[in-house]
């Protein structure tokens, strides 16, 4: 398996997708699978069903994985002085 370009804590940028543009700090990378969990992007909906904390089931928004292709590590604005 090949090092990665990206790790846990990196801020990074969204390079295609419907996501494009957006930035956020990586939650979680997944090497085998070669994706990532980004901060804020990629949200999705999951249907849970009835449980002790959700008695009548529940909508949750949560982040879903970005293809590791797809990121790239941001640039640190620096103040030109």
């Amino acid at each position: 398996m090949s090092k990665l370009h990206v790790k846990k804590g990196d801020d990074v940028v969204v390079l295609a997708g419907k996501e494009k543009g957006k930035r956020g700090k990586i939650i979680a990378v997944l090497p085998k699978k070669s994706r990532v969990i980004v901060e804020g992007v990629q949200i999705i909906k999951r249907h849970t069903r009835k449980s002790q904390q959700h008695p009548n089931g529940a909508i949750l928004e949560r982040e879903g994985t970005i293809h590791i292709s797809n990121v790239k590590k941001a640039v640190a604005e620096t103040a030109a002085a």
